[in-house]
């Protein structure tokens, strides 16, 4: 049983570690489109504003689903 136990802890740390990753890689993205979008506007482009907008919520969507799944895998 303890064997058992400890194995279901290791996968647990796997799936924690590969999510931290993930969210890792988006916030980055998130960054990288924030700081594209700034340019983009101080140059006279409004038009990248609103895709740039709905981009940053899908990332937030992203990581929000991420951790309602780490809240799940916790029960």
């Amino acid at each position: 049983m303890i064997r058992r136990l400890r194995m279901v802890r290791a996968q647990r740390m796997t799936i924690v570690n590969a999510m931290l990753a993930f969210v890792v890689l988006i916030v980055i993205l998130q960054l990288w489109l924030l700081t594209a979008t700034m340019n983009a506007y101080l140059g006279g482009d409004t038009a990248t504003v609103v895709p740039a907008a709905v981009g940053s919520l899908v990332c937030l969507g992203l990581n929000a689903g991420l951790l309602w799944y780490l809240f799940r895998l916790e029960k």
